[in-house]
């Protein structure tokens, strides 16, 4: 019995069935779908573990499938496969709420530690013996892995949940690039990788503006991210 259920929605046949085989020996059952309106349809209907979603679709593209998902309040990570050196679908992608990205063509050894390390920190709280962090106003959920600012429920994506969830451990401190990107996206931060500070844009969107927001996410200017907790 396979140990996790994936969804890869790829017009590419080959491409989805040389994955199928090659992720069956790691305990993965990958369902290959070549349509992006059959895909969001097996989306909605079936649970999967995590959508592997190509931007470039026949019908209906990643990019509306992904939108449909999120408005209807799908929370299943989503690792969008991208164009090559295309920056825009990657930026377009983390702000609809995927929660990865790998550019085409890629290394299957590639897509199958993004798998893993997505599906890791989705899990990574099941043993959390802590339930609940609050910060000022801002109050997360640990096992239900869901976030409120004062009683309004954020809609966040994986990796926006798990770097939300790091900065609140440690209030007033900073946390490097470096950290955040090992703990939410599971790899090394690379010099041309911009995914944590798109996370970071849309988290610091959802919480509100400065005039607004109780706790405020800064930049620290080569350094990181530091959660500046409410004065008094």
């Amino acid at each position: 019995m396979a140990d996790h259920r994936l969804l890869i929605i790829d017009d590419d046949v080959r491409l989805s069935e040389m994955l199928v085989e090659y992720l069956a020996p790691e305990g993965i059952e990958l369902t290959a779908v070549a349509s992006g309106v059959a895909g969001l349809r097996s989306a909605q209907r079936e649970n999967f573990d995590l959508i592997v979603l190509d931007v470039m679709l026949p019908g209906l593209s990643g990019f509306d499938v992904l939108k449909q998902l999120r408005e209807t309040g799908a929370k299943t990570p989503v690792l969008m496969l991208t164009a090559r050196g295309d920056d825009v679908d990657r930026i377009i992608g983390l702000d609809l709420g995927a929660d990865d990205y790998l550019p085409k063509p890629f290394n299957p050894r590639e897509l199958l530690a993004r798998i893993k390390a997505i599906l890791r920190r989705t899990s990574e709280t099941d043993g959390d013996q802590q339930i609940d962090v609050s910060v000022g106003d801002l109050r997360v959920n640990l096992p239900r892995r869901e976030a409120w600012i004062k009683e309004h429920p954020l809609k966040l994506t994986n990796a926006e949940f798990v770097i939300l969830v790091t900065l609140m451990r440690s209030p007033g401190e900073v946390v490097s690039r470096e950290a955040l990107t090992r703990t939410a996206l599971g790899r090394q931060l690379l010099p041309d990788d911009r995914s944590l500070d798109t996370h970071i844009s849309n988290l610091r969107r959802k919480l509100g503006g400065d005039a607004d927001a109780d706790v405020l996410i800064r930049s620290i200017r080569g350094s990181g991210y530091v959660l500046v907790p409410p004065q008094g």
